[in-house]
């Protein structure tokens, strides 16, 4: 087999445009130069006087995540595909022959990140460029929460005890490597259910599901579907206590939509007080059924509300949302690097749905 000629490879490229390459229209859609600032701040670079292999571009590298949280790959399968894939070379401007970033290389410039906790200023740096774009938060915002999944930790009871009371367990201190592989962080909780209706006419019993992991708390704006604020807490905690800082004040309509866990007093009165609307569902009264007003408003609110499911479930579907890192402080920055790369994805669709046919 010959090797590949200069035209073989514009000749493929060019067959995988035709297909409609996701990366190349990202490219077209998205300046990834208004991150350089906040990038080139974050991270430091070598002034060259030591010698060694030149770093590879801040941008780069920050297009590097994006095809990580996009595709849910951990840092070796990023660099394989960086290799393998002809759409990745391209959308990261690189040649057929060039040097792409190891392994290493990825995990130290997120460790960079992470340290500077740069996440937060480039989620709103893009934000300011979709508000620039016409895509202002509108019509009102929706409220929800969705478990991420960590690596599962085995620990002892005693183990379980003391990093829930915020302690280092006996015996890790003096074993430091152990130590770095062991999540203080993370938390399990359950996740309830709804099973489907047995076929013998007994009454169903809701599913149980032990998680373990993070939470990605997010408000979207319920006209675009675009995440405006987000947060991320371990897995056990209440939903509802993130309510106030998930507000956007910026949203040009005043309606709050979710679930029955941000429905408190608290909340309420915060709502009413900061000039909020709230819809958010009214909760079963305890020992009695239903009233069907309540019930018929619930399900109005969930027609609205059931939008922010979407992002979910893109975001753990193609995008394969997960974190393999240790601790809060990455976990942070994994998830809101998925944010992110949401919003560019969900960009990418409203432009060509207002271009006209």
């Amino acid at each position: 087999m010959k090797a590949p000629g200069f035209f073989d490879i514009e000749e493929c490229l060019a067959g995988l445009s035709k297909k409609g390459d996701v990366l190349e229209h990202l490219s077209r859609t998205i300046d990834f130069e208004l991150f350089r600032a906040d990038l080139e701040r974050a991270v430091p670079r070598s002034n060259g006087a030591k010698g060694g292999r030149p770093p590879f571009d801040h941008v780069l590298m920050f297009k590097v995540l994006i095809l990580q949280a996009m595709n849910g790959l951990g840092d070796e399968a990023a660099e394989y595909f960086m290799r393998d894939r002809l759409t990745w070379k391209r959308f990261l401007g690189l040649g057929i022959a060039d040097p792409v970033p190891d392994a290493n290389t990825i995990w130290t410039f997120r460790q960079h990140l992470t340290k500077a906790s740069a996440i937060k200023g480039l989620f709103e740096r893009f934000d300011a460029a979709l508000r620039e774009a016409g895509y202002l938060a509108m019509s009102g915002q929706l409220l929800d929460a969705t478990i991420v999944a960590a690596p599962k930790q085995r620990n002892t009871d005693g183990e379980k005890a003391a990093i829930k009371a915020g302690t280092i367990p006996d015996g890790w201190q003096d074993k430091p490597a152990k130590l770095r592989q062991k999540d203080r962080d993370a938390r399990w909780t359950v996740k309830y259910s709804k099973a489907k209706p047995r076929e013998d006419g007994q009454p169903q019993v809701d599913l149980a599901v032990p998680s373990f992991g993070y939470k990605n708390h997010v408000s979207a704006d319920r006209a675009h579907g675009l995440i405006r604020k987000w947060l991320v807490t371990d897995a056990a905690a209440h939903d509802g206590a993130r309510l106030p800082d998930l507000l956007d004040k910026t949203n040009t309509a005043s309606g709050v939509w979710a679930d029955t866990a941000y429905r408190s007093e608290k909340n309420e009165t915060f709502m009413v007080k900061n000039g909020f609307v709230s819809q958010v569902h009214r909760k079963k009264p305890k020992g009695k059924p239903m009233p069907d007003r309540t019930r018929k408003a619930n399900a109005l609110k969930s027609m609205v509300r059931s939008k922010i499911e979407h992002i979910f479930a893109h975001q753990k579907g193609p995008m394969a949302a997960i974190v393999r890192t240790i601790g809060k402080a990455r976990a942070e920055t994994k998830i809101g690097m998925i944010n992110l790369a949401y919003n560019m994805r969900r960009f990418m669709w409203l432009e060509r749905k207002r271009v006209p046919a």
